[in-house]
């Protein structure tokens, strides 16, 4: 049996950029998981977690380990605490981002199930990424204008 603790500090990546700090350990990863995705991430102090976005294959769950984030959703803010577990469905309704607007570093526990291909998008940016079924990322880039199916094909 394979144990990680959440506890603990044993961090397998770092992200550095200004306003997005944080830590980040795959649970998952160093307990064997196959079907399951976790990971653990604290996040510092005015930080946020990763870009606001939404998965089409892909649901989420939040689990607050430590602290009160901020997590924002098609319905707005809302502040959480020590435990509260939220999860973000597919499509657009499940669209999230976690924000840090205490002054000690904060920790969650995000699951997720594993389907691949995957298609994520962020509004903010009009971004959208995609992976292969292995979750190799194929593609990250801007929408361009819609075209018809027989577009180019002779």
């Amino acid at each position: 049996m394979k144990v990680f603790n959440l506890q603990r500090d044993e961090w397998d990546d770092e992200e550095k950029r200004d306003g997005w700090r944080s830590r980040d350990a795959r649970a998952a990863t160093h307990i064997g998981a196959e079907l399951l995705g976790g990971t653990l991430y604290e996040v510092d102090p005015g930080n946020r977690l990763f870009p606001y976005h939404l998965h089409h294959a892909n649901e989420e769950w939040l689990i607050v380990v430590r602290g009160r984030p901020t997590v924002r959703t098609p319905d707005g803010e809302q502040e959480l605490e020590e435990g509260d577990v939220v999860c973000f469905p597919r499509g657009p309704a499940g669209a999230h981002q976690l924000t840090n607007n205490t002054d000690s570093p904060l920790r969650v526990l995000m699951l997720s199930s594993r389907v691949w291909p995957e298609i994520v998008e962020y509004p903010d940016s009009e971004k959208v990424g995609t992976r292969d079924a292995k979750g190799e990322r194929l593609f990250l880039g801007r929408q361009g204008p819609r075209l018809d199916y027989w577009d180019g094909e002779s």
